[in-house]
Order: structure tokens, then sequence, then C-alpha cells
């Protein structure tokens, strides 16, 4: 089977119609959640007689591992661990050695709402995994509580931080959703509790991700509105990319206590640089945050279809992609239903 590079020309192995290659697969393992963010998974509708999906009905560790493999071999190099709460998946820690024993040895990331990352995050550090995202919308307790939509405690993450950077899982990302008139005023408080200690703050514009966060173009904060706050109070610098398809534009804080990111898919749509493909907890695959439906990959999985026919599955919808949501929101949006956040991890 061919390698994820040509070792002649260092080219990837697939592209899609836009030239894109495949690198990064996030991996959704649970569809459950412990918060009810309103911008994702509102009380209102998530609430105790929900029915998530029953336990068969999502990929088991094996699976998983499996199709990783096979992306792995199409090009992936990072895989991301994510949710729903993927903490809340029992037996995570096994599933982070899987992944970390495929060949090629891929960048393996979780994102978490940090809530029970204390008591996991050294074991998660043993099996594996080398870093973490932890949400973050604010460190004020009374915003926090409101935003997590269950009054979680903004302490409990920030013991979970404290337990990721003992374990080793850095560098360590904190995202912060902005929506105006919510959370917009705490946000340089927030950049100034971690400047210094080695975490990157990531601020990101709100996004009309899904259909049921009652998204309105009114409540973004836009990402120049959030680097000029910031600025003002810590001058910032410009710092080039890491890598092609970083979502985030970097900064530097001038005077060298580290940096933060502003992910601006609204404002300043990336989608010409991106190199994420997801799959559900059951299996479905997106080739776009914003996608209105998924393609089966459990079924197959299941049928016992071999490794060769899932990757070639694979190489032909990612050469079939168009995706272009946030370079052309206002023509697609309309009379979209667009898959829910909580469902491929955001």
């Amino acid at each position: 089977m061919a390698s994820p590079l040509d070792p002649a020309l260092a080219l990837p192995l697939v592209v899609d119609r836009r030239a894109r290659p495949l690198r990064d697969l996030r991996i959704s393992v649970t569809d459950r959640c412990n918060f009810r963010c309103p911008y994702c998974m509102p009380a209102e509708i998530y609430g105790e007689r929900y029915a998530f999906l029953p336990k068969r009905e999502i990929l088991s560790f094996e699976e998983i591992e499996r199709l990783a493999r096979v992306f792995v071999r199409l090009g992936v190099q990072k895989l991301r661990i994510t949710g729903g709460e993927p903490l809340l998946r029992a037996q995570l820690p096994g599933l982070v050695a899987r992944l970390a024993a495929l060949p090629g040895a891929p960048d393996l990331a979780l994102t978490t709402n940090g809530v029970l990352l204390a008591e996991q995050a050294q074991a998660l550090a043993g099996a594996g995994l080398r870093r973490v995202t932890v949400s973050l919308d604010s460190l004020d307790p009374e915003v926090f509580g409101r935003m997590n939509g269950k009054n979680f405690p903004v302490s409990r993450v920030l013991e979970g931080i404290d337990a990721a950077a003992r374990a080793g899982l850095a560098p360590i990302k904190l995202n912060c959703v902005v929506q105006r008139g919510v959370n917009d005023h705490t946000i340089v408080d927030l950049a100034a509790r971690f400047r210094g200690t080695g975490a990157i703050v990531r601020f990101i514009e709100f996004m009309d991700v899904g259909t049921l966060n009652h998204w309105n173009q009114g409540d973004v904060l836009s990402a120049r509105e959030i680097r000029d706050r910031i600025h003002d109070a810590f001058p910032l610098e410009p710092l080039a990319p890491s890598y092609r398809g970083e979502v985030a534009s970097r900064y530097r804080y001038a005077d060298g206590a580290g940096e933060i990111g502003i992910i601006a898919s609204v404002t300043q749509p990336f989608c010409g640089d991106c190199t994420r493909a997801r799959l559900s907890a059951d299996g479905h695959l997106f080739t776009c945050l914003f996608a209105t439906s998924g393609v089966d990959l459990k079924g197959p999985l299941r049928s016992g279809v071999g490794d060769g026919a899932l990757e070639a599955a694979v190489a032909e919808l990612w050469r079939a992609r168009a995706d272009r949501y946030s370079e052309a929101r206002v023509e697609l949006a309309s009379g979209r239903d667009k898959i829910e956040m909580f469902r491929i991890g955001g």
C-alpha cells in the first residue's frame, strides 16, 4: 500500500477539487456532553429525555482504530479526539494507546471542556496523548456558569488545565467562543490570566454551526475587534502560521509573554486551506464543519469490507470534496439544516 507521502516528491497522497490535502481527522467518541452550552447543545432541546445514541450505534475502539489507520495511510498526520465531551467515554486511555501506536506516529490531541480533566490527564498522557485543547469561554464564574448551561464552576476547569500541564500535555490551547454582549467583556481578563504560562488562548468568532444556536451576525465580535481589545491591554505582534491549514491567526505579546490565536471563520474565512475531515461517533464522515450530511463508514466497516475498499471509498470522497461554506456563507446558508456541532466535535 502507498505511504502517506510520495518519498520522491513529498506530495500528499490525496487532494480534493481545490487542491487541499487530507491532513487532519477529528474523531468524535460520543455525542453526550455534561455541558449544555446555548451555542452548541441548548438545555431546552437536549434535556433529560433526549435520546442520545445507544451504545451499539457508537463505533468501538477497534473500529475507530481501524478507520484511523485508513486515514493515516491516506496522508492524515493529526488525529484529534472530540465529542460531545470525550472524557465521558469510558476507558478512553485505551483508545489513546491504540491511536498512539499507529504506524507513522500521527500527532494525537484531544479537545475537552476540562471538567473531568484533572482526574484523567495523567492516564491520558501515559497512554500517549500529546496535547489538549480546553474550552474556556470566561473566567467570570457567573458568565461561565451561564454559558456552560449547567452552572459548573470555572475552578474545576482551571484544575484540569493545571493537571494537564503537570502531565506534560503541552502546549495547552484554550478555546474561547466570543459572543458580543455575552462574554466579550471578559476576554482581556482571560488573556491576562494565561499570559506567561505557556498556554495559548484562542479567541473564536461566534459561528453559525448547526441550526439551534440562534446565530445572528450581530452577535459576532469580529477578529479585528478581538485583536484590538487585547492589543490595547497587551501590545501584540503578528506571527507566521505554524503550518498550512492552521485555523488561528497567531499573535505574540510584544513583551515576550507568549502568544494568542484568533479564529475568524466568519469575517476572514479560511476554507481554501482546510485540510480537516470529521468522523462522528456513529461512524459518519463529514468533510466540512458546516455540512448537512455525512457518509456512512460504519455500515461498510461492519459488513466486512476490507481496508483497501474503505481506503478507496474515503479517497474518492475526499477527491470529490469542494466544500467552501464559510467563503460562501450568504449564498449557501438559506434553508440548510447543518449538522449540530456536538455530533462532530467542532
